[in-house]
């Protein structure tokens, strides 16, 4: 995102540096990530405010004084920002489901067989043990 075109604007400036917005989001990947979860950015050149979120029609203009419109096409009246968190949710779950095979594979450290593919750290042992699935082969039954 842009900060500082968003600085530019005398009413949101203040508000916008005092939060952080770097900070923020650098706290938000890692918390993300720590959890378990998956963190998108959408295109900061999304048009979620002026796209009905109901029938996707987009309108020309929206200036930031105006907090609430009325779609043209189906009529339904969205509050500005509720209407932006819905079609900036759908905009991420869009994303996700195109790249869920990339999705997935980001911040693992597994191969698809599940093996670790980071080398082992510490001292080599000499002696190695392998555990088999019981009834393959190799399996050894032990028994007391």
């Amino acid at each position: 995102m842009a900060v500082k075109n968003l600085i530019k604007n005398q009413n949101l400036a203040s508000s916008i540096s005092d939060c952080g917005w770097s900070e923020f989001t650098r706290q938000l990947k890692y918390k993300s990530e720590k959890e378990g979860k998956t963190y998108l950015e959408v295109s900061r050149f999304f048009p979620s405010s002026k796209t009905c979120h109901v029938c996707l029609n987009q309108i020309s203009s929206l200036p930031l004084d105006v907090r609430s419109w009325t779609c043209s096409n189906c009529d339904t009246k969205h509050d500005r920002d509720i209407n932006a968190a819905t079609n900036i949710r759908d905009e991420g779950m869009r994303l996700l489901r195109q790249s869920s095979v990339q999705v997935l594979a980001l911040g693992t450290s597994a191969t698809a067989s599940g093996e670790s593919v980071r080398p082992k750290r510490g001292r080599k042992t000499s002696v190695e043990a392998t555990v088999y699935e019981a009834g393959s082969p190799h399996y050894i039954a032990l028994s007391n």
